[in-house]
């Protein structure tokens, strides 16, 4: 099938990528403040004329929010039009194609888009010929991708940026944030709400009948079927994705506690070491986040203060943000100020060979 819009998070990612996320997501592209589009559901239709009070669109989410973003790919029309065929084709870790044929088609009954192109180009939010950036945008829409590009895509976005299955990082992991939360509020058009109350994971549909989800982390999901319920999205690819977050457990605010399960083993006590070492050691996993480095410490504060030798194996963890190092490194120090020996077992180098 033909993409549609569910291209839309992905080529806003892209030009947020090249432009700089200082200045907004996807389609907040212009360097100087107010500029470009702004990030707010708009509560009209996807093809809405729909202009915040700065004359900008609403979001980069629907239609016109979305040509506005095109035009900012690049002025020169050829590179415009290589940058994002290639970006998108990044994306999906294959070399897209244009049905061509939907592509005349659509250009010949484009005049709405035309006309909401020249309305951005009025407010001087579009760069470049308006009737060329339409063409640029009808002609992504005609891209055919299966729902496995559209897994994979969201995946990407859901990677950080990082594709799957190539390995490629096409964007950084701060645009994807960015982006995944333009999609979060904005990406199913007027039925935003239900979606996040409901299935609870950013997703971008199409009026093609195509849905993008991608929940971070973990999964990125593919969805096709044609008929459209009043809001332009999919009733069947709904469905399925309310049905997925329901029994997979993927709504964003059901997300299990994974700070219960950082600890993989706490070592002898005195009263307990057995091989009489006076070694105590804790075993960390996982992923080390706020809730989960709270955890830790909280076990590391139960230790008495006295001469025990203390052994932190971090071997067993596969990732540490910034706030997660902060924490760990507080914990150590106070350890030592306790009066113990601490030894940082940290082969992989999460803590960058500090504290060790």
């Amino acid at each position: 099938m033909c993409r549609s819009v569910p291209q839309m998070p992905v080529r806003h990612t892209l030009i947020s990528t090249s432009v700089g996320p200082g200045v907004g997501v996807g389609a907040l592209m212009y360097v100087s403040p107010g500029s470009g589009a702004a990030v707010e559901p708009s509560g009209n239709a996807f093809n809405e004329i729909s202009l915040d009070p700065l004359g900008r669109p609403r979001n980069p989410m629907i239609n016109i929010g979305a040509i506005t973003t095109t035009s900012l790919a690049s002025i020169d029309p050829d590179q415009r039009w290589q940058r994002i065929h290639s970006g998108l084709s990044a994306f999906a870790g294959r070399e897209l194609e244009v049905d061509e044929s939907v592509y005349r088609s659509e250009l010949e009954i484009s005049s709405r888009n035309m006309s909401l192109a020249y309305m951005v180009k009025a407010h001087d939010r579009l760069e470049g010929d308006p009737d060329r950036v339409v063409a640029d945008y009808v002609r992504q829409c005609a891209l055919v991708v299966d729902v496995r590009d559209l897994a994979v895509m969201g995946m990407t976005l859901a990677n950080q940026g990082r594709n799957p299955i190539t390995g490629e990082e096409v964007v950084p992991a701060a645009i994807c944030r960015q982006v995944l939360s333009v999609m979060m509020t904005c990406g199913m058009y007027d039925a935003a709400g239900d979606w996040m109350s409901n299935v609870g994971f950013p997703a971008k549909s199409g009026v093609s009948g195509c849905i993008m989800g991608a929940l971070p982390g973990q999964v990125g999901i593919g969805a096709f079927s044609p008929r459209l319920d009043r809001f332009g999205n999919s009733v069947r690819g709904v469905r399925v994705c309310e049905r997925l977050s329901a029994d997979m457990g993927l709504h964003l605010m059901q997300a299990p506690e994974a700070a219960s399960h950082v600890l993989h083993s706490l070592g002898d006590t005195p009263e307990t070491d057995k091989d009489g070492d006076g070694v105590r050691q804790m075993q960390l996993q996982g992923s080390l986040h706020f809730a989960a480095s709270e955890a830790a410490l909280r076990e590391l504060a139960r230790i008495p203060e006295d001469d025990t030798i203390i052994e932190i194996d971090l071997d067993r963890v596969t990732a540490i943000n910034s706030v997660g190092k902060r924490m760990l490194r507080e914990g150590v120090r106070r350890l030592r100020l306790d009066g113990h020996e601490v030894r940082v077992l940290d082969g992989q180098q999460h803590l960058g060979g500090q504290d060790q």
